[in-house]
């Protein structure tokens, strides 16, 4: 139940469902990005044994806020941390919140009406019951290097799907936190700077968590990321195109498949993302570089890659001669036998008019 929130009259209707992940009962704390309608949200959580029959045992809370944007809620997860951890030792105590929100509320960017919209703050209190992606978003140092070594190689596997603006559902067990910052990982890899491209594609939107309640909204989404901690939506497979079970990338959709299969192409972009890591990681060693990080390089890596790519094709679709061959394929940094599904349905997606030949095999 939502215990507490400001302002009152703010909609919060299914937000106790977002903001503590089911089977959170089972881990002490947590935290859990979120949307919620036109809003972003960031709750952190903590389950503290209390000596209570009433409570069975366990006192579960999160404490979250509201925001137009996702990119700069983490600044406030100290705060929530130690909000939640208030709430459970001392209930009911809601002065610093109420300071909180009077202190933020008027600085957020304004909607399109002209009003200033308040940064809603709640309590959610429970018995023991079972990010367009921005170019640069202010995150918590070290996510981008973690999604590296989680997913290893796999990353070019994850690049296609994004890319291609697939529906693509991260499934884990508790704490759901870190898995929120693969989400934005994922979404960032399908970032173009070039003007006028993905404009007739539809957005790849960051959901960050999602539960059972949230089904009748992805079924009218066309492109999304999310993570969820109920392996019931395996079964739901009108719902995604790609699963993602810890590091395990599946699709049941046949068109997909050969899109799962690492080539060449894949393997040299990699080390080339890989080697460049280890040149940075070694300059900031040497160095004491600290003006360039490892954030900048992964979300600059595939938004040049991407470039390159879209850079390529529409100078072709608008030539004499709009026929993608097999050397325009590798100049692009593609495999040209190996990535031919991807491409047939790159051109598609995006709208591209150019015709596609590699050893006499032709599709438009």
């Amino acid at each position: 139940m939502v215990e507490w929130c400001l302002p009152h009259d703010v909609n919060l209707d299914g937000v106790e469902f977002k903001s503590m992940a089911s089977g959170s009962h089972r881990i002490t704390s947590d935290f859990i990005y979120f949307r919620k309608g036109r809003y972003f949200g960031l709750a952190c959580f903590a389950n503290m044994p209390v000596e209570s029959e009433l409570e069975r045992g366990a006192r579960m809370k999160s404490v979250g806020i509201l925001s137009p944007s996702y990119t700069l809620l983490y600044r406030y997860m100290h705060f929530l941390e130690n909000q939640v951890r208030h709430q459970l030792q001392c209930p009911g105590q809601y002065s610093p919140l109420e300071a909180f929100y009077e202190d933020k509320k008027a600085v957020l960017p304004p909607t399109g009406n002209g009003l200033v919209t308040a940064c809603p703050t709640w309590s959610v209190t429970t018995i023991n019951r079972c990010m367009h992606p921005e170019m640069k978003i202010t995150h918590p140092a070290g996510c981008m290097s973690q999604f590296i070594q989680f997913f290893g190689e796999q990353i070019m596997v994850l690049w296609k799907f994004a890319l291609l603006r697939k529906r693509l559902l991260i499934f884990s067990p508790p704490p759901i936190g870190v898995v929120c910052y693969r989400v934005y990982c994922c979404c960032s890899l399908a970032n173009v700077s070039l003007p006028g491209i993905g404009v007739s594609v539809p957005e790849l939107r960051p959901f960050f968590y999602i539960n059972v309640a949230d089904i009748p909204t992805l079924e009218t989404e066309m492109s999304y990321v999310a993570c969820t901690t109920e392996k019931i939506f395996e079964e739901k497979k009108e719902l995604y195109d790609v699963y993602i079970d810890n590091q395990n990338v599946k699709t049941h959709r046949g068109h997909l498949q050969p899109l799962l299969r690492l080539n060449a192409a894949d393997k040299e972009k990699y080390r080339k993302l890989s080697e460049q890591r280890q040149l940075l990681l070694y300059s900031q060693e040497v160095d004491g570089d600290c003006t360039s990080n490892e954030e900048d390089l992964f979300i600059l890596f595939f938004m040049e890659l991407n470039n390159r790519i879209f850079q390529t094709l529409t100078e072709l679709a608008a030539s004499a001669d709009p026929i993608l061959t097999a050397e325009h394929v590798r100049a692009m940094g593609l495999d040209p036998q190996g990535d031919r599904t991807f491409l047939v349905d790159l051109l598609e997606v995006y709208g591209i008019d150019v015709t596609l030949v590699i050893d006499n095999l032709c599709c438009s």
